[in-house]
């Protein structure tokens, strides 16, 4: 199993950027997948997830109207576009999924930095 981010990077507060997570190794299309991220100094938490085929989102309050999570079943890709990014916005984002048997795996994570 592979996770590999992309994307990231220096935006002014604002700005959008488009992360990428290109997944291989598993049956992409039968999954949920979700996007966390860690700012310096806190806990890694969730900020959007989305149902197998895509049907069904759900965002962190404080994302919410500004990001948006999606899938590309024949990519076996998940992105997450990020607009009105805040300075708040600002940490390491990492593409997660969970397999059977309640297996985690991560991506190596995509640094996200907002700032004038």
């Amino acid at each position: 199993v592979q996770l590999v981010e992309s994307g990231g990077g220096l935006v002014q507060p604002g700005g959008s950027l488009r992360l990428s997570c290109a997944a291989s190794g598993f049956a992409f299309s039968r999954y949920g997948m979700r996007w966390y991220r860690q700012a310096p100094g806190k806990e890694r938490d969730v900020v959007a997830a989305i149902s197998s085929g895509g049907g069904a989102t759900n965002y962190v309050d404080s994302v919410k109207g500004r990001f948006t999570i999606s899938i590309d079943n024949l990519k076996n890709t998940v992105y997450l576009q990020m607009n009105s990014l805040k300075p708040e916005d600002t940490a390491v984002y990492y593409c997660y999924v969970e397999l059977g048997w309640g297996r985690p795996y991560w991506g190596q994570g995509t640094q996200v930095t907002v700032s004038s």
